[in-house]
């Protein structure tokens, strides 16, 4: 939209496509004809965001030309431009970033976690990680503590699981359990009765 003014009227006006729109008068309304455009660093940043939240997904640079509203060529060269690398490079780079946080304090396996930051050949990861780390994602994992190491668990479990446990208690409890109660009556099997009948 391209804002102009009206001097008949002395309202601003805005052409939008091919109809003549007009607004209320106001000083806010009146600066737009003085606004400045917005300038090409912020759309690169809307493709840059892009990458940094779904670079999991399958995008690839042609996503992120579009986020910017660029054309893939225009906007690789004002990438690289404002950024110092090409949209690949630095979506790449987000990825592997990922793949060595994932190498560090998860078990997972290689391929799982090169699956899990969008990349879809094991190979590939492997030749680019090692490109960039100096080593294989299998030697990094082993040059780190093990995932296990890292693990947190809560204090509440912790002390749970580390309180000493008394067996005696149960212990005890099954004795009692198994030795007749002093204060039960004896067992009447009948015999008395049979004595007091027998005449003497």
């Amino acid at each position: 939209m391209v804002c102009t003014v009206d001097r008949g009227r002395h309202r601003p006006t805005g052409v939008v496509g091919r109809s003549l729109v007009s607004w209320p008068d106001g000083p806010a309304l009146a600066s737009c004809a003085a606004r400045a455009p917005v300038p090409p660093a912020r759309h690169l940043l809307r493709a840059r965001d892009l990458a940094d939240a779904r670079y999991a997904e399958r995008i690839g640079v042609d996503d992120m030309a579009v986020a910017a509203g660029l054309s893939r060529a225009h906007f690789s060269r004002e990438f690289a431009n404002a950024f110092g690398e090409t949209p690949r490079q630095y979506l790449l780079t987000r990825r592997l970033e990922r793949a060595a946080a994932l190498l560090r304090g998860t078990d997972r396996t290689v391929a799982d976690i090169c699956y899990m930051v969008g990349l879809e050949s094991v190979g590939s990861f492997t030749t680019s990680f090692r490109r960039m780390f100096g080593q294989t994602p299998t030697a990094y994992r082993a040059a780190h503590a093990p995932a296990s190491a890292l693990a947190r668990v809560p204090a509440c479990v912790v002390r749970a699981y580390h309180r000493p446990q008394n067996r005696t208690f149960r212990e005890d409890a099954a004795d009692l359990a198994s030795v007749p109660s002093s204060s039960s009556p004896p067992a009447d099997d009948g015999r008395a009765d049979q004595q007091r009948e027998t005449p003497t």
